[in-house]
């Protein structure tokens, strides 16, 4: 059940940030479910191995690598959801940081341990 909570949490975020982020869109809602559970395979398949691959730049840049490995997996959600439109990197940038600082936020309200 709370994985379903969560993939909605994002879904509902993802299709309003771009809203507010002009170089984000969606076609609709269906879309953002679609690109919340493509999210969620990619950071478990995806993500550890970009993760581990860059761990030398992560360790050099204090972790701050790890932001341009999350705008990666965004910017390759949208090569597989059509109707996601990103206009560059650093638009995935701002928009996985934002998606992620406001999905912890509601998460952490919507969902239990």
């Amino acid at each position: 059940m709370n994985l379903i909570i969560r993939l909605l949490v994002t879904a509902v975020v993802a299709y309003l940030l771009p809203y507010v982020l002009k170089g984000i869109s969606f076609d609709g809602f269906s879309t953002a479910v679609v690109f919340s559970i493509v999210l969620a395979v990619l950071n478990l398949i995806v993500k550890p191995i970009l993760s581990i691959l860059g761990l030398p730049l992560t360790i050099i840049t204090l972790g701050l690598f790890s932001l341009v490995i999350n705008a990666v997996i965004i910017l390759l959600a949208a090569k597989f959801v059509s109707g996601m439109h990103v206009d560059g990197f650093w638009w995935a940038l701002i928009f996985s940081i934002a998606l992620s600082i406001i999905t912890s936020l509601l998460n952490g309200i919507f969902t239990s341990d």
